[in-house]
């Protein structure tokens, strides 16, 4: 998580309330306190998980264009149909992030998981052949084949 300098002073503090109120005297209210300052820590982990993809806007898109040149470069390798389509791990793997954090940044940016965006790709690069080389669609199929058939094998389940 990518923190300001003003957020991790908030996050690294709250611990230190908690600490100091329990080596106080414990009274009645030490219980209710300390569980608020652990729900302070949990909200604001979540904003600021959630604020890091709109705040690293430039930084996100940067990510996102180099997902886009990674399949493009991807799907022109002559050995798609021996790999097949590249993993959310893989991809996230290559672009120095996690899983998670690249799907959620691709829902934010797009609106699709990571493995939609992926099959657009792959959509969009078989539209592509169709309409800019001779192709038939027989032979765009087959190029194709394996990585469509297990496509829809991963859609159907």
């Amino acid at each position: 998580m990518f923190l300001s300098v003003k957020e991790e002073k908030i996050i690294i503090n709250l611990p230190k309330n908690i600490q100091q109120e329990y080596s106080v005297n414990i009274d009645k209210y030490s219980k209710k306190t300390i569980i608020s300052y652990v729900e302070t820590i949990l909200n604001n982990a979540e904003r600021f998980y959630n604020r890091q993809f709109i705040v690293r806007e430039k930084s996100n898109h940067h990510i996102l264009e180099c997902l886009e040149k990674m399949l493009e470069d991807y799907f022109n390798n002559e050995d798609l149909t021996t790999k097949g389509l590249p993993t959310v791990q893989h991809i996230a793997t290559q672009l120095n992030v996690s899983p998670k954090y690249l799907s959620q940044l691709l829902k934010t940016i797009t609106g699709q998981s990571t493995q939609q965006f992926i099959h657009d790709k792959l959509i969009e690069k078989a539209k592509e052949k169709l309409s800019v080389t001779n192709l038939t669609v027989s032979e765009i199929a087959y190029e194709l084949l394996w990585t469509f058939a297990k496509l829809f094998k991963i859609i159907q389940k």
